[in-house]
């Protein structure tokens, strides 16, 4: 069983997760930052994982652009699907927001990861947004084991 994961992110949070994910997946399995690594050939992959942060509401366009480049292909493969961000609420709006309908309807599952906010990782206007908007004083990561033991579990087929 061959596995990709295909992530997007911009302070390493959707990285983490992918790292995660990776480490727990049985097979060969490869892990593609989408904002700096080259796609492999899609077709000699069973398994397609695609994922990223949430920001102001919507996933990083790149992975926008690759589900809808490459949607006839991923529609023939075990697809799951991910976000990772801050927000708590509205999860399943905020990850039908994010994917191609057609994508969403395929995918064996779909799943919210967690978030974190790193201060010192963001820029004055993200780091004034956040202590202003979230309350957020200090550093604060808050990843979800249990659904990403679920996800992978779902994908693996057992």
């Amino acid at each position: 069983m061959k596995t990709l994961i295909v992530y997007a992110t911009k302070h390493g949070f959707s990285e983490k997760c992918s790292k995660l994910l990776k480490d727990k997946f049985s097979g060969e399995v490869v892990a593609i930052n989408i904002k700096k690594d080259t796609i492999p050939n899609l077709s000699s992959f069973d398994n397609i994982i695609i994922g990223g942060s949430i920001y102001m509401g919507k996933i990083q366009k790149e992975i926008i652009k690759f589900c809808t480049e490459n949607l006839n292909i991923l529609k023939n493969k075990k697809i799951g699907l991910f976000i990772c961000g801050m927000q708590k609420d509205n999860i399943e709006t905020t990850l039908s927001n994010s994917f191609p309908v057609d994508l969403l309807y395929h995918a064996s599952i779909k799943e919210y990861f967690g978030g974190e906010f790193i201060l010192k990782n963001m820029n004055v206007t993200e780091r004034f947004i956040v202590k202003m908007v979230a309350k957020i004083k200090e550093d604060v990561s808050s990843i979800s084991e249990e659904n990403i033991n679920k996800f992978t579990k779902i994908m693996n087929g057992l």
